[in-house]
């Protein structure tokens, strides 16, 4: 069995002291593949979000194994991103190798190798001379994904990136991510289709602020777990106390 990579104890964030994640424990591991999924507002976003260091926690631990931040290669909701700034596609891909590259150093010829050899994987040769603000949506995710190659993280974490795009691009992209998975890293990708997580992840976790069902897709996304998780999305208080413990997961 592989080693655990990133554990969470009891872990709970707060928005203005309302609760987002209750009191999660659990693991990712190293090479897994995981999709995090459950209905609206149940801080699937959040937990990302937390995971990555950009929300402070109100309780509770998260041990990264000594991992440093260009470990990672986080990749936000589209609507985080500023697509009307001034760069062309070729530069934004590069930016995938800042952390190799540093804020001051010149291109190489690698790099810009690397970034045409990017584009030319997510199925825009030729682009990387455009504005990324003349791209559709799926071109632009396209994009990202290029940099994201570039970047050649240990652990890929996705926020909803499938979300508004055309299904030829959703089937590209899927496949990148399996190409990931496939060479060893680990993946942790937000996802509302239950479809995609069942065919293409064999780790989930059911999250409804609280971890429903969390281990094997067929597992935690058990007709029972997903009764359960709608159940409590219909009972949430926007208004709710600060919070206390939760039941135990099923």
């Amino acid at each position: 069995m592989t080693r655990p990579l990133i554990n969470l104890h009891d872990v709970t964030v707060t928005y203005a002291r309302h609760p987002a994640i209750h009191h999660l424990s659990g693991m990712f591991r190293d090479g897994s593949m995981t999709a995090i999924t459950g209905p609206n507002g149940a801080g699937k976003s959040t937990l990302l979000k937390a995971i990555m260091g950009e929300l402070p926690l109100a309780g509770g631990t998260i041990d990264r194994s000594g991992l440093s931040a260009r470990d990672f290669g986080y990749l936000p909701q589209a609507v985080d991103i500023d697509r009307q700034f001034p760069i062309s596609i070729a530069d934004t891909v590069m930016l995938g190798a800042w952390s190799r590259s540093g804020a001051y150093r010149s291109i190489s010829r690698d790099i810009v190798v690397k970034a045409e050899q990017a584009l030319q994987t997510v199925g825009l040769d030729g682009f990387g001379g455009r504005s990324i603000g003349s791209l559709s949506a799926g071109q632009f995710q396209r994009v990202l994904f290029a940099r994201l190659l570039l970047q050649d993280a240990k652990i890929i974490v996705l926020d909803e990136p499938f979300t508004a795009i055309d299904a030829r691009t959703t089937r590209d992209l899927l496949d990148i991510v399996c190409r990931w998975h496939d060479e060893g890293r680990t993946i942790i990708t937000v996802l509302h289709d239950f479809d995609q997580v069942r065919a293409h992840f064999p780790e989930t976790l059911l999250l409804a602020r609280e971890a429903i069902g969390w281990g094997p897709t067929d597992v935690a996304m058990s007709a029972r777990n997903l009764l359960r998780a709608r159940a409590m999305a219909e009972g949430w208080d926007p208004d709710s106390e600060v919070c206390v413990k939760g039941a135990a997961v099923a």
